[in-house]
C-alpha cells in the first residue's frame, strides 16, 4: 500500500488526545483486539492524512469505525472519510457502539471475516 500522506501536526495531537480519552466501547474493542490477538496488529486512534480512524490493521488495510448517536448526523463526513480511505485500498468496516458493548463476539467474528476477505490482501 502505497503510504498515505502524512498527517499534520494538529491532527497528529488530537490523535493523541483521542487515545488518552477512548470511548467505553473503544477500551472494550481495544481490549480483545490489541497486541496481535487477532493475529494482526492494530493501532489506535491512528491518523492517515487529515483523518483519524478508530483502529487501523496496516498489513490487512482495514479500518475500524465505532458509531455512536454523533454519526446519524454527520453522514457526509463518514461518507467523504470512507471515500478516502477507500481511495488508499483501506477497507472501513463499522460498528455502533452498541454492538460493541451487548455483542463483542459478533463483533470480533465480523473482524476476523474481514481479515480474511482477500480485498484486503495485495
Amino acid at each position: 500500500m502505497p503510504r498515505p500522506p502524512r498527517s499534520n501536526p494538529k491532527t497528529r495531537t488530537r490523535a493523541i488526545e483521542l487515545r488518552k480519552e477512548p470511548t467505553p466501547a473503544e477500551r472494550k474493542l481495544w481490549a480483545v483486539i490489541r497486541n496481535d490477538q487477532l493475529g494482526v496488529n492494530f493501532r489506535r486512534q491512528h491518523a492517515i492524512g487529515k483523518y483519524i480512524p478508530d483502529f487501523v490493521c496496516i498489513e490487512k488495510k482495514l479500518v475500524i469505525e465505532l458509531d455512536g448517536s454523533q454519526h446519524l448526523e454527520q453522514e457526509v463526513y463518514d461518507e467523504e472519510r470512507t471515500k478516502y480511505l477507500n481511495s488508499l485500498g483501506c477497507k472501513v468496516i463499522r460498528f455502533w457502539n452498541n454492538d460493541v458493548m451487548k455483542n463483542i463476539e459478533g463483533v470480533v467474528l465480523a473482524i476476523l471475516h474481514a481479515l480474511e476477505d482477500g480485498t484486503n490482501k495485495e
